[in-house]
């Protein structure tokens, strides 16, 4: 799909607008969705327009929330193409040293076709990001996708997460979850993955979001975020209390 289509499709979602050398990423992930989609059921959506909105515009909105920090990244990488090697210097030792570019570790449950995950690492390429899906075949999408993207510090668990859980799970500074099944059963789960005061970003509907305190009665949870041309999805960001 042209760069400019996309630019313009998740204009809702995100700012500032994503770098050329992302657009050009998500056109190439389209490319595999689409191809292995003939093969494997990644996602019931097959127009590439409704891809860029529903799942890219739906991750970026996620991302951005969790890492506002591409501002700061911009600086950094105007900084590095600049012929003068002291120019901003001091502007970027102060973004240094304030903690916008942390390395967090961000755990992606039920990641299937890669939504959120793989978006969250084009947003935000520091991350360290784990995937878990338990479908092998799945799996191996994602690391094709990983590699396709030129994606780093990427890491795909083909594994239950109850049994990621019961070998002492890993501590997340974010996990996140979108459109999962079996809800109650898996919002908890996640929580048990949660690093003390580290955050949960849902990607769900209105009509689960009653159900949040009781689930997760650990996480304070925010005003939930309305997604940009839905009428029943919204944003849950929560941190863990204890």
């Amino acid at each position: 799909m042209d760069a400019a289509r996309i630019a313009a499709l998740l204009e809702p979602y995100i700012d500032p607008p994503l770098p050329a050398s992302a657009l050009e990423q998500i056109s190439i992930y389209i490319d595999l969705l689409l191809r292995w989609n003939q093969r494997i059921n990644l996602t019931a959506i097959r127009d590439p327009e409704e891809m860029v909105t529903r799942h890219f515009g739906e991750s970026f909105l996620l991302a951005r929330h969790l890492f506002p920090g591409r501002v700061a990244r911009t600086l950094l990488s105007a900084q590095a193409s600049s012929p003068s090697p002291n120019a901003g210097a001091p502007l970027l030792a102060q973004v240094a040293m304030s903690g916008v570019l942390p390395r967090p570790q961000v755990l992606d449950m039920g990641s299937g076709a890669g939504f959120p995950g793989l978006p969250t690492k084009i947003w935000s390429p520091e991350i360290r990001l784990t995937l878990i899906e338990s479908n092998h075949k799945k799996a191996a999408f994602l690391r094709e996708a990983a590699r396709r993207l030129t994606l780093t510090d990427v890491n795909v668990l083909a594994e239950r997460a109850e049994t990621l859980v019961s070998q002492g799970p890993p501590q997340a500074n974010v996990v996140t979850l979108r459109a999962v099944e079996r809800f109650d059963t898996v919002l908890p789960l996640a929580v048990r993955f949660l690093a003390p005061d580290a955050r949960i970003a849902l990607l769900i509907g209105t009509s689960q979001l009653p159900a949040l305190p009781e689930l997760a009665p650990t996480i304070a949870w925010s005003q939930p975020i309305d997604i940009p041309k839905s009428h029943s999805a919204v944003l849950a960001i929560g941190v863990r209390t204890r």
